[in-house]
């Protein structure tokens, strides 16, 4: 009896690295100075998205270790009542880097049993970085800027909560083929 061995289609990833690697090369045939620049962009970029990534995933290694699907329903999930929005709500106060940079995180954070509420508060709340309040109270004056936090606040509450309520239905985790 034969076996027949179905060959996978290549993922989106290699499609796309070999897409971006194709049009380096043309672009170097053609122009090599705009083809050095547009590199020394990439790079740059790179560079700078590099050491935030990074961190993110030496969190998500320690996370994957030390906390269990069984703490983060607990804690995150949507019985975490309380405890688990203000952990949400200063974790995304004290973040760091391009928030991008922490998609995978909560991802992961979501596969295990964070509720949505608690995501959506934790990405409402890195706009409010209390180490650049003394900077923004010297341009704007301590009345707006405690006026604008305590709003920011406020809303990051309402859209946690319309957010939750929105997407109860769908729990269900995308997931990330491709």
């Amino acid at each position: 009896m034969a076996h027949t061995v179905k060959k996978k289609a290549p993922s989106f990833r290699i499609v796309f690295l070999g897409s971006v690697i194709i049009v380096y090369l043309i672009l170097f045939l053609v122009s090599p100075e705009r083809a050095r620049l547009c590199l020394a962009s990439s790079m740059r970029i790179f560079r700078t998205i590099s050491f935030p990534i990074c961190m993110v995933f030496c969190l998500m290694i320690l996370l994957n270790h030390f906390l269990k699907a069984s703490h983060v329903v607990r804690l995150l999930g949507k019985k975490g009542g309380i405890k688990g929005a203000l952990l949400s709500a200063s974790a995304g106060i004290i973040s760091f880097g391009p928030i991008y940079a922490w998609y995978p995180l909560l991802k992961e954070l979501r596969g295990k049993g964070a509720g949505n509420r608690n995501i959506a508060l934790f990405l409402s709340n890195r706009a409010i970085k209390p180490f650049l309040l003394p900077l923004m109270i010297s341009y704007f004056g301590w009345i707006y800027v405690l006026t604008l936090t305590i709003f920011m606040m406020a809303g990051s509450i309402a859209v946690a909560y319309f957010v939750d309520r929105a997407c109860a239905d769908n729990t269900k985790e995308i997931s990330g083929k491709g």
